[in-house]
C-alpha cells in the first residue's frame, strides 16, 4: 500500500461505519413506529366503543365477530377498507358505518392487523 492512500482508506472506512450506524438508527425508528400506531389503534378501539360488539381476548361483548386473531386472516390494508365502509366490503354485514377519521382508521387497522 502506498503511504499516501492510508489516510484515504481510513476516511472511507469511517464514512462506511458512520453510514451503517445512521442506517441502523433509521431502521430502529421505523421498527418502533408501527408499535406507536398499534397503541393508537388500541386506544381508538376502546374509545370508539368497539368492545360493545366485539371480543378481543376475554374482553368485550360477543355480538359481532371475535377479533382476537383477525390479523392472521386479513392484512391491515383490507381492514382499513372495511373500517371505511363495511357495507361496501360485504353488503350483508351488520356492522354500522362508523364516523372515524383517516388517522383513526389507519391506527385501528394497524392494531387489528397486529392481532394474531
Amino acid at each position: 500500500m502506498r503511504p499516501w492512500t492510508a489516510p484515504l482508506q481510513r476516511g472511507v472506512r469511517t464514512r462506511v461505519i458512520v453510514a451503517a450506524v445512521l442506517l441502523a438508527g433509521v431502521a430502529t425508528a421505523a421498527a418502533q413506529a408501527p408499535s406507536a400506531q398499534v397503541e393508537r389503534g388500541q386506544a381508538a378501539f376502546k374509545n370508539n366503543g368497539c368492545y360493545g360488539c366485539h371480543v378481543i381476548g376475554k374482553a368485550g361483548t360477543p355480538i359481532g365477530p371475535d377479533l382476537s386473531s383477525v390479523g392472521r386472516k386479513y392484512p391491515a390494508d383490507y381492514l382499513a377498507r372495511w373500517l371505511r365502509d363495511p357495507s361496501l366490503q360485504r353488503p350483508s354485514a351488520h356492522m354500522p358505518a362508523l364516523e372515524l377519521t383517516d388517522r383513526d382508521i389507519d391506527a385501528l387497522a394497524a392494531y387489528l392487523g397486529s392481532l394474531r
